[in-house]
């Protein structure tokens, strides 16, 4: 899978493509830092309407080729140190989306799979 990373493409659209490939996984953006290199602030971007340019300090654009096999950590660092977008992934457990944090080291497809024995 490859998404097109833009200043101008809106987080949505990010998230649906995403979300196609592991509909029990789902990615949220974090705000933009205050300045270049600052830190990322911790609060999620409520509103997918918003532009990519608005969530980065790094505004190259180009291609992320995600694969099954990679792990969230590489999700997450890839995002962060090729264009500058800081992520969090989430896994679906029944109703809900709880962050992926302990299990960061499997791929998006052990994530995914989980996700929907989750949610039956």
């Amino acid at each position: 899978m490859k998404i097109s990373i833009n200043d101008h493409r809106k987080v949505n659209a990010i998230q649906a493509e995403f979300s196609e490939m592991f509909p029990f996984l789902k990615v949220e953006f974090y705000a933009k830092p205050h300045k270049p290199g600052g830190a990322a602030s911790g609060k999620l971007i409520k509103y997918g309407s918003k532009t990519i340019a608005e969530c980065r300090t790094i505004h190259n654009k180009g291609t992320l080729n995600i694969s099954p096999e990679m792990s969230c950590m590489d999700l997450e660092s890839s995002f962060r140190d090729v264009f500058g977008l800081k992520i969090k992934l989430f896994r679906k457990s029944g109703n809900e989306w709880l962050p992926v944090t302990l299990t960061e080291g499997w791929s998006l497809m052990e994530q995914n799979s989980q996700g929907e024995a989750l949610a039956r």
